[in-house]
């Protein structure tokens, strides 16, 4: 499916207008089941559906018990329905409604018991060139607007990248990519568009990802999340100037 259409409007300027085209980013809703039961209903971008709900599946903890993704069915239309055939169950818990757009939705409760001990250094300059790199690739948000981004790397190269119309979507498309492809988590950094918000920062520390960056703010149990992980945060990029809020070790000079 298309990521963006193109449609018709009247665009006014200075106090005149004409007619023009625009560029919009698609939004779809997406239901996840399992064995045939509604687990979660979201908001996204339909591409990398299944990278999704891999992420999902992985950050959330949403089965219980043994699943398989290359079994999973997408059927697409006026919503998109996934459907993953498990021996296990659906988590049960509460569900919480977060602060992303979209309506998104987390299961995640709580900071991973085992705190990152990744040993992985990053120079502050690496860590701003690569940023770089991450916001000239963001082809749909330049076309719309309308998109976040989230990109895996290790400091060198892009490893994985995703847009969406939600940024913990596009984490979890990132996630679910790298675990479809094997790529490990260990020495890398999530690069993220939008403010680092206590969702996002629970996902990458789950996963072990030891640096969380962005060009925007944290907020402040994201930052009280990635102490106690021990999840290096990086807010407020801009290319030589970053603020780092936890685990300084890992960005040097």
């Amino acid at each position: 499916m298309e990521a963006y259409k193109n449609i018709h409007i009247r665009r006014i300027s200075a106090g005149s207008s004409e007619e023009a085209e625009d560029f919009i980013a698609v939004e779809k809703r997406l239901k996840i089941s399992i064995n045939g039961k509604n687990a979660i209903n979201l908001y996204c971008t339909p591409l990398m559906v299944k990278e999704l709900t891999v992420g999902i599946i992985y950050s959330e903890g949403l089965i219980t018990g043994e699943w398989c993704a290359e079994k999973m069915s997408i059927e697409y239309g006026d919503e998109i329905h996934v459907d993953i055939p498990s021996s296990g169950s659906i988590r049960k818990g509460e569900a919480t409604i977060t602060s992303g757009c979209a309506g998104g939705m987390t299961f995640v409760r709580g900071v991973p018991d085992t705190v990152i001990s990744d040993g992985i250094s990053f120079k502050a300059e690496t860590v701003g060139k690569i940023f770089s790199e991450f916001q000239k690739m963001s082809e749909i948000f330049r076309l719309t607007g309308g998109v976040h981004s989230a990109e895996l790397t290790d400091g060198e190269k892009i490893i994985v990248s995703a847009e969406d119309i939600g940024r913990h979507n596009a984490v979890d498309k990132v996630i679910g990519a790298s675990v479809l492809e094997g790529i490990s988590f260990r020495g890398r950094m999530m690069l993220v568009s939008g403010r680092l918000s206590s969702e996002i920062v629970l996902k990458c520390a789950g996963c072990g990802i030891p640096v969380l960056v962005s060009s925007a703010a944290p907020m402040s149990l994201a930052v009280e999340i990635a102490e106690k992980a021990g999840v290096t945060l990086v807010g407020f990029l801009r290319r030589d100037r970053m603020n780092v809020y936890t685990a300084e070790h890992r960005i040097v000079l």
